[in-house]
């Protein structure tokens, strides 16, 4: 969740979340507009690219060889939190690493990203969900704009790589979250895909189980907003970015003329239990055609 609203925004989005206390399960309040606006990193579509690593991963939950991991052990970039731009990051290889504390001014918040590239870094983090309202303070990613937008349509593939580590602590997912027609502006659809949730819960109501890829996934729905939620976590995969777009489009939820503006993947942060928490992101890549 990229955020740049005006307060009175957001203390609407905050508010949606009734979730409970640390103990339990939180409502995911991140499901709202953004803007991109502030990472330099960008791509056209339609022609073959592959933003980072070779995809040598496997579809998550299937069988075959796993990368390497990038466990960020000497950072060259420390990242602290930015008041004055909360969309504070560095560009690295065409991608932007984003500390993203869209939220984190109406919190206690202490947060920390440590960089040894876009595909290897990770958080120290500390909040709470004191206020029971389960509320998405941070969402510390990496992402690929779109400027512009590129035609779903125009692309053969889109898929991207995944691993990290987690501390199962607290409240949080790690998430894709990528924006088609736009990116927070009006007309545009937001779609989350949870690849590894600890006691968070998304927007919006249950509808079905899908499979996609052979992965099973709970799909939810909020007005402009999406998630799917695998049904058993996973640390590490390739996801076919393409077929949830598609499948998208098949429900009528947006029009065969739709575009992608933007990628991105991290961790929607909303309480480690007052002490400090690690997350880690330990490969990530980007492949269209």
């Amino acid at each position: 969740m990229r955020n740049l609203l005006a307060p009175s925004v957001l203390g609407l989005l905050t508010s949606c979340s009734n979730g409970p206390a640390d103990a339990g399960a939180s409502s995911d309040a991140s499901s709202s507009g953004s803007s991109s606006g502030a990472s330099g990193a960008s791509s056209g579509g339609g022609t073959s690219s592959s933003f980072g690593d070779a995809d040598v991963e496997r579809e998550a939950g299937t069988d075959a060889p796993t990368s390497p991991s990038r466990a960020c052990t000497n950072p060259v970039h420390v990242l602290p939190m930015n008041p004055a731009n909360p969309q504070d990051g560095i560009t690295l290889s065409g991608f932007y690493v984003d500390t993203d504390t869209w939220n984190a001014a109406n919190y206690a918040v202490k947060q920390t990203m440590y960089v040894c590239d876009y595909n290897s870094w990770y958080v120290v983090a500390n909040m709470n969900n004191n206020t029971g309202d389960g509320a998405v303070k941070t969402y510390p990613n990496v992402h690929k704009d779109f400027n512009g937008g590129s035609l779903i349509s125009s692309f053969t593939a889109i898929s991207s790589h995944f691993a990290h580590t987690a501390p199962h602590v607290g409240i949080y997912e790690y998430a894709y979250d990528i924006w088609l027609n736009g990116v927070g502006s009006k007309g545009s659809t937001e779609v989350m895909i949870w690849t590894d949730n600890y006691n968070q819960v998304p927007s919006g109501s249950a509808l079905e189980t899908v499979t996609l890829d052979g992965q099973s996934y709970r799909e939810y729905k909020s007005g402009s907003y999406i998630a799917f939620v695998e049904t058993a976590n996973v640390t590490s995969g390739t996801l076919n970015l393409l077929s949830f777009f598609n499948h998208v489009i098949a429900k009528g939820w947006i029009v065969p003329t739709s575009t992608v503006d933007a990628i991105d993947y991290g961790i929607e942060l909303v309480s480690t239990n007052g002490a400090d928490a690690t997350f880690e992101v330990n490969d990530f890549s980007l492949t269209t055609n």
